[in-house]
C-alpha cells in the first residue's frame, strides 16, 4: 500500500466516531403491548406518585432517600436527571403537583402540624390500614422556597391535591368529619364540598378538559363494615381494600360508579382520549399483594390488563401530550419492596 493512502487510512481511523453508547435496557414484560421502551428513573428506596408538569417537562415525585426515613416531595426531569428536593425536608409528604402554568407546586405535609420527625407507623394488629395523619396543605416555588399553607384545617387530613388546567384543585379531607373530596381554587378561595357519603372518596385527578373527576371510594354497607370503617376512622385510620373507580362532573353531579370488581383499585386517571381510564388493581387477587394497571371506560365496559409484572405496579399518569406513561413499580428492584418510577412510551 502506497504511503498517502496509509496515512489516509490514519487519518481516518482516528476522525472516526466512537460507537454510540448502548441504550438503556427496556423494562417492559412480556404481553404489555401498549407499552415500549420502559425506563427507570429512580435507583433505590422507595420512589412513587410521579406526576406530570402542564408542559411535559418534569416529573414531581415522593421520595424516601438521603438518609431520611419518610417521604419529601422531588422534582426532576423525565429522563430522571436534575433531581432536587422542593418540599421542606421536615415531616412527611405526599401528593405533589404542579400549579398549570409551573409557578408553583402543591403538597401535603405534616412539618407543622405533628413536628419535623417522622410520624409513627400505624398499628397494623388489625390488619393493613393507611394512617389519616394531620397533613395541611402548602404551596411552594419550583425550586421548594416561599413554602405557605393553603386552606388550613388543624387537626384533619387534608392530602391527594390534584389541579386542573383551568386551576382548581381536588383534594381529600376530614374536615367534616369524614373523607370526602373537596374542590377549590389555586388561592383557596370557592372551597367546595363535592361528595356526601359514608366511606372513603379520594386520589381524585380531572379529566383532560377538566369538565369530570375520576376517583376511588368505598362505600361500606351498613352494619359492621360501616361500624368497622367508623372506629378506624375515629382513629384516624382508614382500611384501603374494596375500592371501586367513580367518575363525576367536575361540580359533583351525576357521581357513579365506572368498576364493579371488588378489588383494591385505585390510582385513576383519565386518557387522553377522556373516555377511558387507567387505574391500578388487584383484581386478581384482591387478598393479595399483586397490583397491575388495567384501562376500562368510563361507562365500565371493556377492562383490559395493561401490566403483567408480577409485583406492584401503580399510580399511572399519561403525560400531557398522551406520548408517554409515569407509573411506579417493583420491577427490577434490587430488594424486596423497593419502589422506582418508571417512563414508558405509550402504544394504542
Amino acid at each position: 500500500m502506497r504511503p498517502l493512502a496509509i496515512a489516509l487510512l490514519v487519518a481516518l481511523a482516528g476522525c472516526a466516531r466512537p460507537p454510540p453508547p448502548p441504550a438503556p435496557p427496556d423494562h417492559a414484560w412480556a404481553g404489555e403491548r401498549h407499552l415500549r421502551h420502559v425506563r427507570q428513573l429512580t435507583f433505590g428506596g422507595e420512589n412513587a406518585e410521579a406526576y406530570w408538569s402542564f408542559d411535559g417537562t418534569e416529573l414531581v415525585f415522593q421520595s424516601t432517600r438521603d438518609g431520611r426515613t419518610c417521604d419529601q416531595e422531588y422534582v426532576m426531569r423525565p429522563d430522571g436527571g436534575g433531581v432536587r428536593m422542593v418540599s421542606t425536608g421536615n415531616g412527611v409528604v405526599t401528593c405533589g403537583y404542579f400549579f398549570p402554568d409551573g409557578s408553583r407546586i402543591l403538597y401535603a405535609s405534616t412539618h407543622e402540624s405533628m413536628g419535623p420527625t417522622c410520624p409513627p407507623k400505624p398499628d397494623r394488629s388489625e390488619g393493613y390500614v393507611w394512617p389519616l395523619y394531620d397533613y395541611q396543605l402548602y404551596t411552594a416555588k419550583p425550586d421548594g422556597s416561599d413554602v405557605r399553607p393553603l386552606a388550613p384545617a388543624p387537626g384533619s387530613y387534608n392530602a391527594e391535591a390534584t389541579i386542573s388546567k383551568d386551576g382548581w384543585i381536588v383534594f381529600t379531607s376530614t374536615r367534616d368529619g369524614d373523607l370526602e373530596l373537596y374542590k377549590m381554587r389555586l388561592d383557596g378561595s370557592e372551597l367546595t364540598r363535592l361528595t356526601n357519603a359514608p366511606g372513603y372518596d379520594g386520589g381524585a385527578f380531572f379529566s383532560p378538559d377538566g369538565k369530570r373527576i375520576v376517583y376511588r371510594a368505598s362505600r361500606p354497607a351498613p352494619g359492621p363494615d360501616l361500624a368497622d370503617y367508623r372506629a378506624l376512622l375515629a382513629k384516624k385510620e382508614v382500611r384501603p381494600s374494596r375500592m371501586e373507580i367513580w367518575v363525576m362532573n367536575a361540580d359533583g353531579t351525576d357521581q357513579h360508579q365506572v368498576t364493579h370488581v371488588g378489588a383494591t383499585n385505585f390510582a385513576p386517571f383519565f386518557h387522553p382520549d377522556g373516555r377511558r381510564i387507567i387505574f391500578a388493581s388487584n383484581v386478581k387477587d384482591p387478598r393479595g399483594p399483586n397490583f397491575d394497571l388495567y384501562l376500562v371506560n368510563d361507562d365500565g365496559t371493556g377492562l383490559e390488563q395493561v401490566t403483567t409484572f408480577d409485583g406492584f405496579d401503580g399510580f399511572p399518569m399519561f403525560s400531557p401530550d398522551g406520548r408517554w406513561l409515569a407509573f411506579a413499580s417493583n420491577r427490577n428492584a434490587t430488594r424486596p419492596h423497593e419502589t422506582n418510577v418508571f417512563v414508558a412510551e405509550w402504544v394504542e
